[in-house]
C-alpha cells in the first residue's frame, strides 16, 4: 500500500465542519483508508491540536490505526530549508510558511502522496511530488 501524507488544512476541515470543503476532505480521506496508508508528522500533529483542549482528544480523533504517526527526517528538513530560501529570494512575505516546505518535503523524501487543498506552495516547489487536491 502506498503512503499518503495527510495536510493538516485536511484534517482541520473535518474537525471543524469546514462548510466550505469539509464534505471534500471527509469523502477524500473515507475514500484513501481503503488504498493507502494515511501518514501524519509531528507538524501536522501540532497545527490540527490547536483547536483541542486535551492532549487525549487529539489522539482520539486521529487514531493510530487509521493516521500512522512518523518523524521528521533530517532529509526532508534540509530539502524544506533550500525551498523556504528560493522562496524568500523570490519575494515571499516573511510568514510562517516553513511547515508547509516541511510537509511537502516530508512527503517528497519518502516518495508520499500528499493530501491537500491547499497545492500553491507545493506545486510550485516540489514538482515531482503527486498532489491530491480538488480540481
Amino acid at each position: 500500500m502506498a503512503g499518503v501524507l495527510v495536510d493538516s488544512n485536511v484534517l482541520l476541515d473535518i474537525f471543524l465542519r469546514d462548510p466550505r470543503w469539509g464534505v471534500w476532505s471527509r469523502s477524500t480521506v473515507a475514500a484513501l483508508t481503503n488504498e493507502s496508508i494515511l501518514v501524519i508528522n509531528p507538524i501536522i500533529y501540532a497545527e490540527v491540536s490547536v483547536d483541542f483542549a486535551r492532549i487525549e482528544d487529539v489522539d482520539e480523533s486521529l487514531p493510530t490505526e487509521l493516521f500512522r504517526r512518523e518523524p521528521l527526517p533530517y532529509e526532508a528538513g534540509f530539502l524544506a530549508g533550500k525551498c523556504h530560501r528560493d522562496y524568500r529570494r523570490r519575494g515571499g512575505p516573511r510568514a510562517s510558511v516553513l511547515p508547509d516546505f516541511y510537509i511537502g518535503a516530508h512527503a517528497a523524501v519518502r516518495g508520499y502522496r500528499l493530501l491537500t487543498r491547499n497545492d500553491s506552495h507545493y506545486r510550485t516547489y516540489f514538482p515531482t511530488l503527486e498532489l491530491i487536491a480538488p480540481q
